[in-house]
């Protein structure tokens, strides 16, 4: 079951979550029955390195979290799956053999993966799902609203379109078929597109490659013609960077592309948002997510169940289970419009990390030097 939520400029969010106790629920833990010390060990599981934002920003949000609700004294155990699920299977068996008290997951293939995550219930490890809906017994879901993304995308591509028309040919690069947020993102666009646009080809890009993406476009250009391409939906900010070099292979300038979509703000995409290569991307507040799940975990292995249940007050569906409880937090479209309010505005990045020699017009046309 998917709750409303509403898009919000990022840099207020960690304000607005502290404000209604939601990241600082379990700050107070003086009514609590903790099950377990401060000595705990958070095992964090990644699902791929394509996106950069897991090690960059997830991650080490995470392990700093996790330090300053535990005194330093809690640990996180950290693994990447380089987006193969078996290699997931075998390092969430070793967390489960080497007994952590509790797994952040974001899981590779949601489904293949609901059999671990029965085996660390039946070891008494609780299982928060993080970014993405894992199956099987999970304890909590820790994400951004994905449709609410994926509509996101959707509105701001259409209205990048001039005197859009129903014919208007768009492209539709979706994510990886294994990823459910990937099917959520496409149908949240999908309820912006269609009728308002004609999606003329659609793929989904396996382990949102962004060469296979690179690849998919082409095929795209060969069938309709660069000129016919209205608009490309792609689903996130690595694809688009393989689309548009595809684009640029058949001949497309840099002022003839058309608006493109994308997610995650990854710095190569905020750079092309302020070239005019990429037209948005959608910034999902990071350290919102990542703060929300490291409590989520703390408050959930130590038996703060008070704490817990604040912090989870969504409640979401799985294939396997129903009524799950879930932290859902609201993103924002990024346009050369906004970067400064928002990753500058949360540190995400920053000027000098954007505009470098090669962007140093771009950034002056937008006053962002």
């Amino acid at each position: 079951m998917r709750r409303i939520a509403i898009a919000v400029v990022a840099s207020t969010m960690s304000l607005s979550l502290a404000g209604c106790g939601m990241l600082g629920a379990s700050e107070n833990s003086s009514s609590a029955t903790p099950t377990r010390s401060n000595d705990i060990t958070v095992g964090v599981l990644m699902p791929e390195e394509t996106n950069t934002r897991y090690a960059e920003f997830d991650y080490p949000i995470i392990k700093k979290k996790v330090a300053e609700l535990t005194e330093n004294k809690g640990t996180t155990d950290y693994a990447n799956a380089g987006g193969e699920a078996k290699t997931q299977n075998t390092q969430m068996q070793k967390m489960i053999d080497d007994k952590v008290d509790v797994i952040l997951l974001d899981a590779v293939d949601s489904k293949e993966i609901a059999a671990m995550v029965r085996k660390a219930k039946d070891a008494n490890i609780p299982v928060i799902a993080y970014d993405r809906l894992a199956q099987g017994p999970i304890d909590g879901y820790v994400s951004f609203d994905n449709e609410l993304v994926g509509e996101v995308q959707g509105r701001t591509l259409v209205e990048a379109i001039t005197n859009v028309q129903a014919s208007d040919k768009i492209v539709m690069v979706n994510g990886s078929p294994t990823d459910p947020n990937a099917a959520q993102f496409k149908a949240g666009a999908l309820s912006e597109l269609n009728g308002r646009v004609t999606v003329a080809k659609s793929y989904d890009t396996d382990k949102w490659s962004p060469d296979v993406a690179q690849a998919e476009m082409s095929k795209a250009i060969e069938a309709l013609g660069a000129s016919n391409i209205a608009g490309v939906y792609s689903a996130n900010d690595a694809m688009a960077g393989g689309i548009i070099k595809a684009l640029k292979a058949a001949g497309v300038t840099d002022s003839e592309l058309p608006p493109i979509t994308g997610q995650d703000a990854e710095l190569a995409a905020v750079q092309r948002i302020i070239s005019g290569e990429q037209f948005m991307s959608v910034y999902k507040p990071y350290p919102g997510e990542a703060e929300a799940a490291a409590e989520a975990a703390v408050a959930k292995v130590q038996g703060r169940d008070i704490q817990f249940d604040a912090l989870t007050r969504d409640k979401v569906d799985s294939p396997t289970d129903k009524n799950i409880p879930a932290k859902l937090v609201p993103v924002v479209a990024l346009t050369k419009d906004n970067i400064k309010s928002t990753v500058i505005a949360d540190g995400i990045y920053k000027v000098s990390d954007i505009c470098t020699p090669k962007f140093k017009a771009a950034c002056q046309a937008l006053k962002l030097l």
